[in-house]
């Protein structure tokens, strides 16, 4: 039998903090209880609110112990909601347990959508939106991380990820041995706050733009890469019988020539062999 509680996943701002919605104000102050990836962080968007419902903490080194626990309370006791330090819960955060542990224990699980950086990035960032790819991290170092950047650079479509401060440069860096400097890609820094920055170009530029600026290697960071472009095989118009026999015809003998010809445009082989020879009767081959 499904619970009359709820555990609400309540987006709340990457940087300006009067982007949380009016819906998720109102949801963190009916619930009983907030979990919050870093209580102190949170607390002081809360109070800007003027929102005083009680905190606990909910981070990735307790949620595999607690979430069991906790789907049992809000199933026995009341809703709650879960918080991220910003951005949507669960993307590229902690939660994934504790909303499996919801489901399985017949907890109503609801999202109270908002701010997300990868949206706000991908949208701002000037790269095609109709499909795109998030990939949260890249492996931190080693062999991990440079396989995990030559798979994801050849995406036809618009990748989006994550990055840290000290490991941006080294992003870029990669990427450009993948995909060549003139990759266009965007580095959103700040999203929404004070210093917000997009940095738009192909990768070789975005890097020196890193390397020229300590600044640019301070904050948060999204990295938006363009689709790996098409290959010229995959592109190109097939070329006419006509066109394979004059470039053909004249270097090989007539059956060899006809049979080269018919497998290359996909015809019939006595079709092949006729323009062969009619091109060497009209130019006396």
């Amino acid at each position: 039998m499904a619970s009359e509680h709820t555990l609400y996943l309540v987006a709340t701002p990457i940087g300006h903090l009067d982007d949380i919605g009016l819906r998720a104000i109102d949801v963190l102050r009916q619930v009983d209880v907030i979990y919050a990836e870093d209580t102190r962080h949170s607390a002081r968007l809360l109070k800007a609110h003027g929102i005083d419902t009680p905190l606990q903490a909910l981070h990735e080194h307790n949620e595999a112990a607690r979430a069991e626990a906790i789907a049992q309370r809000v199933l026995e006791l009341g809703d709650a909601a879960l918080i991220s330090d910003a951005g949507t819960p669960l993307i590229s955060d902690p939660g994934y347990r504790l909303v499996g542990a919801c489901v399985s224990a017949g907890v109503r699980v609801s999202p109270v959508p908002g701010p997300s950086a990868l949206l706000a990035a991908l949208s701002g960032s000037g790269l095609p939106t109709d499909r795109f790819t998030y990939a949260g991290f890249a492996p931190a170092r080693g062999a991990a991380r440079s396989d995990w950047f030559e798979q994801m650079s050849a995406l036809p479509h618009t990748l989006v990820m994550y990055e840290s401060p000290h490991r941006i440069v080294d992003a870029v860096e990669q990427l450009q041995r993948c995909c060549g400097p003139e990759r266009q890609a965007v580095i959103a820094r700040e999203l929404t706050k004070r210093f917000e920055t997009f940095l738009r170009g192909g990768l070789h530029e975005l890097l020196l733009s890193l390397l020229g600026d300590a600044d640019q290697r301070r904050g948060e960071f999204v990295l938006v890469l363009g689709a790996a472009p098409k290959s010229d095989g995959g592109s190109s118009a097939p070329l006419s019988v006509d066109t394979l026999v004059s470039a053909i015809a004249p270097h090989l003998p007539p059956g060899k020539a006809a049979s080269v010809v018919a497998e290359l445009a996909k015809v019939p082989k006595r079709e092949a062999y006729a323009k062969v020879l009619a091109l060497r009767s009209d130019s006396d081959i």
